[in-house]
């Protein structure tokens, strides 16, 4: 189906801008890839962090419906990458929303990662954690992403990365971070345990599930099996200055000689980016027209004037293509897909966040997947599909864009999770997991650190 109309009005209105100061220094990406490969194995990457990982809890406030809790620790990236996380973003700070009396012997708790834009505690928390407690009795730690909020570098506008770099970084300080909140659920005696999303939060959960080697409840809501597709083919495409990057690529030959040999597109592209690009236009081009009928069919009912029609045919002429000579992409530009700068984006992004790379999660019938079909953000054309890199996941479509999908079904992502623990809870005790035996502790972790700089 062609992706949603509603998508690419949606992202045209807005100004973010990503990546516009490139791709990272590239000494940054080369390690970065190579710890790709140790925390996409769970065997390699459960061990970095130790059980008794210190957090802190700092706040308690009692409300007649909950308890808010709010802590925070030092991100684990800083201690085996030093210097790779900006400092602003080194201390992760989160939110613990319990309900002031559990209903049964369970005490289960579920990790919400944020979408794109999603700052700061209290979307989660109204729309997703506290209707989560009131129907589901289920606890939320709400986790400020890297980047974002409290954790956003000070010259950083909004949710504008301001490196392609920074994306990994994030996600690589997520995966970690969530092995810190799963030992602490464990130590305070919260379980069952899960993790959930929107959007980027939504890949961010199936990333950091993957290497928790027990049954783990599952809910990615809105994302897919690669994030390739969203900065490639899909609507966020039109955000980034593929000019500059391309530039940047060339002019720098670590970019072109080295680190493009690191990394490895695991989807066909080439599909991807003609499908997409071909019922993009025509959704533009229907769009188009229902502007235009709107103007000349003047229906008896309608209330709108002259000047309605008129204010909005120039609000269109903003937010659809032009031809006026700017940074975005354009995605009628012939073989723009073949163009080795996006080549080399499409291969970092399958080699750092595609699944096929990483763990399959521990017991997959506890994953829940919500995805909406006429996605223009998350394109699963040319993608391989969640059912065949774990197998027993289940997969839920809704008929809906990815805007519209996000306002309209909050309710269903909860009853998702809801269903999902209740999964777990029935669940035998007696799982055969793999060994857990984490024999590092902090202080050792800290020794490795100070001894590194």
């Amino acid at each position: 189906m062609p992706p949603s109309k509603l998508d690419s009005i949606y992202r045209r209105m807005l100004i973010t801008r990503f990546f516009e100061r490139g791709w990272g220094k590239p000494e940054n990406l080369q390690k970065l890839f190579q710890f790709r490969k140790i925390i996409s194995r769970r065997d390699t990457c459960f061990p970095l962090v130790p059980k008794d990982y210190p957090v802190q809890i700092v706040k308690e406030e009692r409300y007649p419906d909950c308890v808010v809790l709010e802590g925070h620790f030092l991100t684990p990236l800083e201690l085996h990458l030093p210097g790779i996380v900006p400092k602003k973003a080194q201390t992760a700070h989160f939110q613990v929303v319990l309900p002031n009396h559990w209903q049964d012997r369970h005490q289960p708790m579920c990790i919400h990662l944020a979408g794109t834009g999603d700052h700061f505690f209290w979307r989660r928390r109204n729309l997703i954690a506290k209707p989560l407690l009131k129907e589901g009795n289920i606890g939320s730690i709400i986790l400020e992403n890297p980047f974002y909020g409290t954790r956003k570098p000070d010259n950083q506008v909004r949710s504008n990365l301001h490196n392609v770099s920074d994306i990994f970084v994030m996600g690589g300080c997520l995966i970690l971070e969530c092995l810190v909140l799963l030992h602490w659920c464990e130590r305070n005696g919260f379980g069952p345990l899960g993790i959930t999303g929107l959007s980027m939060g939504g890949h961010m959960a199936s990333l950091a599930a993957t290497n928790w080697p027990k049954p783990l409840v599952l809910v990615p809501c809105l994302s897919w099996s690669t994030a390739a597709t969203v900065f490639t083919t899909g609507v966020m495409s039109q955000s980034i200055n593929w000019d500059m990057l391309e530039t940047q690529y060339y002019s720098d030959g670590k970019y072109c000689e080295r680190l493009s040999k690191m990394v490895t597109v695991i989807d066909d592209a080439f599909m991807a980016g003609q499908k997409f690009i071909r019922n993009f236009s025509q959704s533009m081009i229907e769009l188009e027209e229902d502007i235009k009928n709107s103007k000349t069919n003047n229906l008896p009912n309608s209330k709108n004037t002259p000047e309605d029609n008129h204010s909005l045919t120039r609000l269109m002429k903003y937010i659809l293509p032009t031809t006026s000579n700017d940074n975005k992409i354009n995605i009628t530009k012939i073989n723009w897909w073949e163009r080795e700068a996006l080549q080399f984006m499409r291969g970092m992004m399958d080699e750092c966040t595609h699944l096929k790379n990483f763990s399959v999660p521990k017991e997959t019938s506890l994953t829940i997947a919500v995805c909406a079909k006429d996605d223009a953000y998350v394109p699963r054309e040319g993608c391989t599909g969640l059912e065949d890199i774990w197998p027993g996941a289940e997969i839920r479509y809704l008929d809906a864009g990815h805007v519209s999908a996000y306002v309209l079904y909050q309710k269903l992502f909860r009853s998702c999770i809801i269903e999902a623990f209740e999964r777990a809870k029935k669940l035998e005790t007696g799982v055969n997991n793999e060994n857990t035996d984490n024999k590092l502790t902090y202080h050792q972790l800290l020794d490795k650190y100070v001894n590194a700089l």
